[in-house]
């Protein structure tokens, strides 16, 4: 499939999420890597996020790149539920890792994991 067909998606990735998403690819020496983030059903509130790299590109993906080069794709499903979200990465001394702000969410768990 050519890259360049591919519909966009509409989430954005901070330049400290694209960053680290960068040191991790570099750490593990894989340069056909992307981000793929999506949707499952699952979690106290229903739905869950899911973030992982993919090598694979399927035909109903959505793809946007970002600072660093790094590439993120969503599929076609999970689209509608990540519509504005914005990825960004936190380092502080209280929480270190990934987060989602997702105007779609209109609520979520007491842990966080999840949301509805």
């Amino acid at each position: 499939m050519a890259t360049d067909t591919i519909e966009k998606h509409n989430v954005a990735l901070t330049d400290s999420a694209a960053e680290k998403v960068h040191a991790l690819l570099t750490q593990e020496g894989r340069e056909d890597l992307r981000l793929r983030v999506a949707v499952q059903p699952g979690g106290c509130s229903g739905l869950i996020y899911q973030l992982y790299f993919d090598e694979r590109l399927l035909d109903d993906d959505l793809l946007a790149e970002f600072a660093e080069g790094v590439e993120v794709v969503v599929d076609k499903m999970s689209a509608p539920y990540l519509d504005g979200a914005t990825i960004d990465f936190e380092d502080s001394i209280q929480k270190q890792g990934f987060t989602i702000d997702n105007p779609n969410a209109q609520g979520s768990c007491a842990c966080g994991d999840s949301f509805h």
